[in-house]
């Protein structure tokens, strides 16, 4: 729905061109800086992983029965030897909870790109030459859109293990081509919709009166026109994605334990019921996946104010 909306009020070239006041009004604008703080502590917060380790002496995957658990096998609250406490299995929450983010960023950024490059080139190939190209791309997007995410990527995710259980590829590898596969289709309707509104444009016929060829007419014409549009787009998909990692990993088939994720971290809290009594075991990763979203939601709603000029006037 967001895709559609951005479709509708696409940005134009005098707005999307490269301005030297365009950081200066970026920075302007209040959703920016929050959003730009929010993210860059999320950034912050995955770059020290290793760093907090070291200090504290706790590795992702280690485990402290004799230090972390009581008598009676329980995990202890926050302490200054473990800050946010311990899990089940007598392992740091908060080391685990900042190499999540580590693991959510690897999965998040990687997905989003390689699923803006597939739509944003079929996008513009569908748009551009219209006609039989844009239909087959059209009815090609609407049946991607049918399948069930997480009925889909469960059954693709479960197709990794081989027949002692062992997953074949990286189980990192498959959870970012699966949902991939799935964010590509927004894209190439947000770029369809924005080539389709430039192809009427006096730019582009003027190009094609000079006689200019259709690549330089995809690559200097359009392309820079509806970049910043994407871009903007791959904020608002981001968080999108990482929920999906999250997802995937809280019903264990994305990353695997030990291999700490916020989904599994989320998952093993809510299995073993310890969040009723020791809440702090579902604070690390509860928090940081909500703050990391409204981080990156925030900053791309301020980025889209200023770029679109339909949004600025609203």
């Amino acid at each position: 729905m967001l895709a559609e909306a951005i479709v509708e009020n696409p940005v134009p070239a005098e707005a999307a061109g490269s301005r030297p006041r365009l950081l200066l009004v970026l920075w302007q604008q209040r959703s920016v800086r929050i959003g730009a703080g929010i993210v860059l502590l999320v950034l912050i917060a995955a770059f020290s992983a290793p760093l907090v380790s070291l200090l504290l002496g706790h590795g992702p995957t280690e485990q402290f029965s004799d230090a972390a658990l009581d008598e009676m096998g329980l995990p202890i609250g926050p302490t200054a030897a473990f800050p946010l406490g311990a899990d089940g299995n007598g392992r740091d929450v908060l080391v685990r909870t900042l190499y999540g983010a580590q693991v959510s960023l690897l999965v998040g950024i990687p997905a989003t790109t390689i699923a803006m490059l597939i739509g944003t080139l079929v996008g513009m190939a569908s748009g551009f030459f219209a006609g039989r190209v844009d239909r087959f791309v059209s009815q090609g997007i609407d049946v991607a859109l049918s399948f069930p995410f997480v009925v889909t990527a469960l059954s693709l995710l479960s197709l990794n293990r081989g027949g002692t259980g062992q997953p074949i590829i990286p189980p990192v590898i498959v959870v970012i081509l699966v949902i991939a596969l799935f964010s590509w289709t927004y894209f190439a309707k947000l770029t369809r919709g924005l080539v389709l509104e430039l192809r009427k444009s006096p730019m582009v016929e003027a190009s094609v009166t000079i006689g200019a060829s259709k690549t330089r007419i995809i690559l200097l014409d359009i392309l820079p026109n509806i970049l910043p549009t994407v871009l903007v787009y791959w904020a608002v998909q981001l968080p999108a994605n990482i929920v999906a990692e999250a997802t995937l990993s809280f019903l264990g088939v994305g990353i695997q334990a030990p291999l700490p994720s916020w989904g599994n971290m989320i998952a093993e809290a809510q299995r073993t019921s310890l969040y009723q009594d020791q809440p702090w075991f579902l604070a690390g990763p509860g928090l940081a996946l909500f703050l990391t979203v409204v981080g990156f939601n925030t900053l791309s709603s301020g980025l889209r104010t200023v770029l679109d000029p339909h949004q600025r006037s609203a």
